[in-house]
C-alpha cells in the first residue's frame, strides 16, 4: 500500500511567528508555554522551528518560560504508567540518579520543553520534580531560588512570573496543564502529602502541598467564561493567552467552592 500523506496544515517557523503576534504575543514580555507539538499540524523543523517561532516573536527582550518536570525521579511504588515489580523498588530507590539540572531529561511535558531545556544559554530551576526552564535575560531571576520542598507555590517559578506580569500561552494544550491553577492550590487549604526522591545523601522523603489537576478543565471552562482570554489558531492548533496572575486569583476563589480539600488526592505518577 501507498505511503499515507502526512496529515497538514504544513506549519514553518514564520507562519508559527505570525500567528503568535496575530494572537498578542508581545516582543519583550515573559511568556510561560504549554504546548504541543503534535497539535499545530505537519511542523518543518519540529520543535526547533517552534522555539525559534516563540524567540522570534517575544525579541531580545523577551523571556521564554516551560514546565521542564521529571516526576519519573520518584518513588517507583507510586508509578502506574508503567507500574514495575514490587521487589524492584527497593533496587531503583538506590540506583536512581539525582536530579542535575544540566542533563536530567524532561517527562510527560513534551518535546517542546525538552528542546528549549537543552537550548544553548538556557537556565533551569533547582525542583527535582517540578522544574522550569528558560530563555531570555529574566532567566536567572525567574528561575532561581526554587526550593527543595516547594513545587509549583511560592518558592516557585510560577510566584515570580505572576509578580513580573507574565503570561500563560496554552498552544494546543488543555488547561489540565496549567501549572498556574497549581499555585493557587497554595494559598487555599491543602493536605500535605510524603513524597520520596533520589537526593545527594540517598534516598529522601520530604513534605510538599499536595496538588491534582483534577477539574481543572472544568476551572478553565469558567475562567474562559469569566475572564478576557485571547483566543485564536496556531497552524491547527487552539491558542490561549491569559495573564498569570488572573489564572491563579480565579483559580483560587473556583478551587476553594468547587473542589474541597477535605482529604489527599493521589500524588501524580511518573
Amino acid at each position: 500500500m501507498p505511503t499515507p500523506l502526512p496529515t497538514g496544515p504544513l506549519v514553518t517557523r514564520d507562519t508559527i511567528a505570525e500567528a503568535l503576534r496575530d494572537l498578542g504575543v508581545r516582543p519583550g514580555e515573559s511568556l510561560l508555554v504549554h504546548s504541543s507539538l503534535r497539535s499545530l499540524g505537519w511542523v518543518c523543523g519540529g520543535p526547533v522551528a517552534v522555539v525559534q517561532a516563540l524567540l522570534d516573536v517575544l525579541g531580545p527582550d523577551g523571556t521564554l518560560v516551560v514546565p521542564a518536570q521529571s516526576g519519573d525521579l520518584s518513588d517507583p511504588a507510586l508509578w502506574s504508567r508503567p507500574p514495575v515489580p514490587e521487589e524492584w523498588w527497593e533496587t531503583i530507590r538506590a540506583a536512581m540518579p539525582v536530579y542535575d539540572p544540566e542533563i536530567t531529561p524532561t517527562r510527560g511535558v513534551g518535546v517542546i520543553p525538552e528542546t528549549v531545556r537543552t537550548w544553548p544559554g538556557a537556565v533551569r530551576s533547582a525542583h527535582p520534580h517540578a522544574s522550569f526552564a528558560a530563555l531570555g535575560p529574566r532567566a536567572g531571576q525567574l528561575m532561581e531560588g526554587h526550593a527543595a520542598n516547594c513545587r509549583l507555590g511560592e518558592r516557585s517559578p510560577l510566584a515570580k512570573l505572576e509578580t513580573a506580569g507574565a503570561r500563560v500561552l496554552l498552544l494546543g494544550s488543555g488547561y489540565d496543564s496549567c501549572t498556574s491553577f497549581h499555585l493557587a492550590e497554595y494559598r487555599i487549604p491543602a493536605p500535605l502529602v510524603e513524597v520520596g526522591r533520589p537526593g545527594p545523601h540517598g534516598w529522601e522523603v520530604v513534605t510538599e502541598v499536595s496538588i491534582s489537576s483534577e477539574r481543572f478543565d472544568e476551572l478553565g471552562h469558567d475562567f474562559e467564561r469569566d475572564r478576557p482570554v485571547v483566543r485564536g489558531r496556531v497552524g491547527a492548533a487552539d491558542a490561549r493567552l491569559f495573564p498569570v496572575a488572573d489564572a491563579v486569583a480565579y483559580a483560587q476563589r473556583w478551587l476553594a467552592v468547587h473542589r474541597p480539600r477535605e482529604g489527599d488526592f493521589p500524588h501524580p505518577a511518573a
